[in-house]
């Protein structure tokens, strides 16, 4: 398994040096890249930097620096930290190291918590997106997820401004006694009408002839 994990991170390493994309593979990158909000970055990094305990430099407005901001994946680690009470952290350890599959192994341990923490998969960006800045756009879908998240569950771990992120709306489940069902049940037999005194007198059977009066 270690092997396995080793041989996908030098795969992505090499991917990450890669020379520029043309023609049709430019186009496409070119138009997810427009899917990415700077508006929306500028609000993501306020709230990171709130959750985070406010002792985070910020970066330089763009996507490029936003990417370069979280790619090594600890700022990500203890974001989603931050979201559980002490002793309760879903990511025990967040090295400091320049090593390239060792960050991109925390973007993935990041990425396992957020969905373990409710954020859905199709909300959940690939390593790559970010590592590669092939989707930023994606990464940012992730982070807004995390945060109307966290706002919903309101347990006291959300840090900074409620009115960055909308709450995700919750189904209304309703506890009906056994004497309310009862009276459920009989009303729809009532509106199903009765088969009460009903017979097949008149009736002939299948491929016989029926005699008319």
């Amino acid at each position: 398994m270690y092997v396995y994990v080793c041989i996908l991170c030098v795969c992505m390493v090499a991917m990450a040096n890669r020379g520029p994309s043309y023609g049709l593979s430019k186009e496409v990158q070119e138009k997810i890249d427009q899917k990415y909000d700077p508006d929306l970055e500028q609000k993501l990094v306020d709230w990171i930097v709130a959750q985070c305990g406010g002792n985070l430099d910020k970066p330089q407005a763009g996507k490029q620096n936003f990417q370069k901001w979280l790619m090594d994946g600890t700022i990500l680690c203890r974001l989603i930290n931050s979201l559980y009470p002490r002793g309760k952290e879903p990511i025990k350890k967040i090295p400091e190291t320049q090593m390239a599959f060792k960050q991109m192994e925390k973007i993935s341990q990041f990425l396992q918590a957020a969905e373990a923490y409710g954020v859905t998969t199709t909300d959940i960006f690939q390593t790559v997106d970010l590592w590669e800045g092939k989707d930023m756009a994606a990464v940012q879908r992730t982070l807004m997820a995390l945060g109307s998240l966290a706002v919903t569950k309101d347990d006291g771990y959300y840090k900074g401004d409620h009115d960055w992120f909308h709450k995700k709306s919750q189904g209304y489940r309703r506890e009906f006694t056994e004497e309310q069902l009862r009276q459920g049940q009989s009303l729809i037999g009532l509106q199903m009408g009765s088969n009460r005194g009903a017979s097949q007198s008149g009736m002939t059977g299948y491929g016989m002839h029926r005699q008319i009066m």
